[in-house]
């Protein structure tokens, strides 16, 4: 353990959380001498004391010890499914049976934070979004924090509850609707992050669309999220994007402001394909390479630097800033073992954000985040189906690829 690196640390937390030495002290149950002297390298914490510390500032111990902030961030997006599996769907005002109930994490940041977190869990990331003051938040914070994620940007609306959807399964059709609430993500603007402090490589964000304050406009940028991701550029840190299908909305002017400051967008086909106003799909129903080829040159047009990737059930796609285009099919599964879809587009997001953080060629990470994908629909909620990298590379050698015509 280098004391010194610790004790940097520490005083780097404690600052950026707002902290005295003696407030920290006082949490956690030492003098303020103390903590000055791990701040000054002069020794370094009991365990026990570590775990507490941990605690304090929302990070893993690992992330103590390592001291390595120069990871992935994940902002946006965040809610609590309230899975309820019910004995049958009510007619209008008649009643159902509740017979089971489970909490789930839902929303980009729980979806492709963890699962990037499963993939490999030495990579350091920190979360970004909001939540209420409620049980659903304490229950997000704890799922977070058990993959030894920084959850000290995740900032706490005390009059917008934690978003959540409620899910109601029909026990023998296995259907699902949901009644969704948007709650505190309603409310997530820049001001929740301090970007001065933001030292990750990669910070992504998502969904545009549900992130009312964000989703705003701006006068000189055009939505409020381009003025953030022009803030975040500035830093040299890279921008990436994710959006969600939603009906009765303008998809070019909450998105396209935000494309010119990305150095990435990752899409699926129908988010993507609504910004230029085509069809990712044929009439017959196979895929319109054609039309989100078009699409992805059309995203570089309005400003994404590097590349634009877009997927899809049948394949992957990528484009970089030069025009090289790199397709690759979907694994061929099985139908017996696709249990679930929920989250499949974060899994994929998540495995190309992690390729591209470690330098993987197009093709290897396109391969890569299809068979990351493949994993998440072998469950039926968002991440349980995420699996490490060895085990992820190992689905490539197991299935063959679909062909796409």
């Amino acid at each position: 353990m280098n004391a010194t690196k610790l004790g940097d640390t520490i005083a780097k937390l404690r600052k950026k959380n707002g902290f005295t030495q003696k407030e920290l002290a006082e949490r956690i149950n030492v003098s303020d001498k103390t903590v000055s002297k791990w701040e000054n390298g002069g020794g370094y914490p009991e365990i026990t004391i570590l775990s507490a510390l941990s605690e304090v500032f929302g990070v893993s111990v690992d992330y103590l010890l390592k001291g390595d902030t120069q990871g992935i961030a994940i902002a946006g997006n965040i809610l609590v499914d309230i899975v309820n599996l019910v004995d049958k769907y009510p007619a209008k005002n008649m009643l159902a049976n509740i017979l089971n109930t489970e909490l789930a994490v839902g929303g980009c940041v729980p979806n492709t934070i963890i699962d990037i977190a499963k993939i490999d869990p030495d990579i350091f990331l920190s979360a970004f979004g909001k939540t209420g003051n409620d049980e659903n938040a304490r229950f997000l914070l704890s799922q977070l924090k058990k993959y030894g994620i920084d959850t000290s940007g995740i900032k706490t609306d005390d009059y917008l509850p934690t978003a959540h959807s409620n899910v109601m399964t029909e026990k023998d059709s296995g259907e699902r609707t949901f009644f969704f609430s948007a709650g505190a993500n309603k409310s997530f603007c820049a001001d929740d992050i301090d970007i001065d402090s933001l030292e990750c490589k990669i910070f992504h964000i998502g969904y545009i669309l549900l992130l009312d304050a964000l989703d705003a406009h701006d006068e000189e940028y055009g939505t409020k999220m381009a003025r953030l991701l022009h803030s975040i550029q500035k830093r040299g840190i890279k921008t990436s994007v994710d959006a969600v299908s939603k009906d009765g909305v303008n998809f070019k002017e909450k998105i396209i402001p935000a494309l010119k400051y990305c150095d990435y967008a990752i899409m699926n086909e129908i988010e993507s394909c609504s910004v230029e106003g085509v069809s990712p799909k044929h009439p017959d129903g196979r895929v319109h390479v054609e039309n989100i080829k078009h699409t992805m040159q059309k995203f570089l047009e309005y400003g994404v630097r590097e590349k634009v990737i877009i997927h899809g059930s049948e394949a992957g796609f990528c484009m970089d800033s030069d025009g090289t285009f790199t397709v690759v099919p979907s694994l061929d599964l099985p139908k017996d073992y696709i249990i679930g879809s929920t989250g499949a587009g974060d899994a994929f997001a998540a495995a190309c954000l992690y390729g591209i953080y470690n330098g993987y060629s197009n093709q290897r990470m396109l391969e890569f985040a299809s068979a990351a994908a493949a994993c998440n629909l072998s469950a039926s909620d968002s991440i349980s189906g995420m699996r490490s990298k060895s085990q992820i590379e190992k689905l490539n050698t197991i299935y063959k690829r679909r062909v796409l015509i």
